[in-house]
């Protein structure tokens, strides 16, 4: 077989046929490289805002954590969408925990930031949770840092034990850690705390402390108390009466655990449990059903924002703590919490009054 060419000459069969399968072969390699280029994150992405919902109102913790690491996400997230931070305080957050789970976007377009109590409310059997925990899809967290109780100067406590002597109001954002811990603490030490819930977020508090409406903040973190409130410290306006977290913070040597205190062994388990969500720190999750290279790329976004010069000094000018934990290890923290052994379990539902 030949076939003519332009000139009128014949070009051999052989030939052509290895001119078509070279042909063919670069066609199949630009088409690779072109689909190797093609990115449905980023394409996903591209022009779009990831809502973030945080639970809690403006100025506490939780908001200043939320709005710098997602402010930095975005330079590493495929297509760089914004991040666009939305407050939704009430219930201790749990208001902003249930609108992620059971109507926010599952497509990646909302994610958020709520009480980092929330597996342990679950198991406490909390009837204003609609959720499970475990199912919420864990992205990172920048910060796992001890709580802490923390008394107003003018009170003249100094020590949790002082707080045996006198009746003290302790206000608290929720049925929640914030009050949980003052609870523990009357039934198991003998304090005699008044709780006082239902402010919208964490600078509430510290304003009622001010105000002298409280006398006791019932938990903030460590972090957040160095980075919105660094003066209080200075000039010895707050007492830290007790930490709450699996080991003394470094910086707080001569501070109790909470987990301590008890002498009984079963208040100590008990205790624990309260306190091991302290791990989870400020968690930015997203909801349930999120397609799982969207989860990929927003957990790879974090960890990257964790390493980050810009971040990383920024986080340095406002005295943000940093102790990054993965959302992979996240995820497993929850799961492990949600699957307390049920005596265990109990035994807080009964210091805590919960039926």
């Amino acid at each position: 077989m030949s076939v003519w060419c332009a000139r009128g000459s014949r070009m051999p069969g052989a030939r052509l046929a290895r001119i078509v399968v070279v042909g063919v072969g670069v066609a199949g390699v630009l088409a690779a490289g072109l689909a190797a280029q093609a990115d449905p994150v980023e394409d996903y992405y591209k022009g779009k805002a990831i809502e973030v919902i945080i639970g809690y109102s403006s100025g506490g913790g939780y908001d200043v954590y939320a709005r710098t690491v997602t402010r930095h996400m975005t330079s590493h997230m495929p297509g760089k969408p914004n991040f666009v931070a939305r407050q939704m305080p009430g219930g201790g957050s749990r208001i902003a925990a249930n609108f992620l789970y059971n109507i926010a976007s599952k497509e990646g377009l909302a994610i958020g930031m709520v009480d980092q109590s929330l597996a342990l409310s679950q198991v406490l059997g909390e009837p204003a949770l609609k959720l499970d925990a475990a199912k919420f899809l864990y992205i990172g967290n920048p910060i796992s840092d001890n709580n802490t109780m923390a008394a107003w100067h003018t009170t003249g406590l100094t020590s949790w034990e002082q707080a045996r002597t006198k009746p003290l109001s302790l206000g608290a954002t929720g049925q929640n850690t914030s009050a949980w811990y003052g609870m523990a603490m009357n039934a198991m030490l003998g304090t005699k705390f008044k709780i006082i819930t239902g402010y919208p977020g964490g600078n509430d508090v510290n304003l009622a402390l001010e105000k002298g409406e409280v006398d006791v903040r019932g938990s903030n973190s460590w972090a957040s108390w160095k980075s919105t409130r660094p003066q209080w410290l200075k000039a010895k306006r707050i007492y830290i009466l007790v930490q709450i977290g699996l080991a003394r913070d470094p910086e707080l040597p001569e501070v109790p655990l909470l987990m301590e205190l008890p002498a009984d062994p079963d208040d100590r388990a008990a205790l624990k449990l309260l306190s091991a969500p302290t791990t989870i720190g400020r968690p930015l999750f997203a909801p349930p059903g999120v397609p799982a290279d969207r989860i990929k790329a927003l957990r790879a976004a974090f960890d990257a924002t964790m390493k980050d010069a810009a971040f990383i000094e920024e986080a340095r000018k406002a005295q943000l703590d940093l102790q990054p934990v993965s959302g992979e290890e996240l995820q497993r923290i929850v799961e492990e919490i949600v699957a307390t052994p049920p005596a265990v379990v109990e035994r807080l539902k009964a210091v805590l009054e919960i039926k």
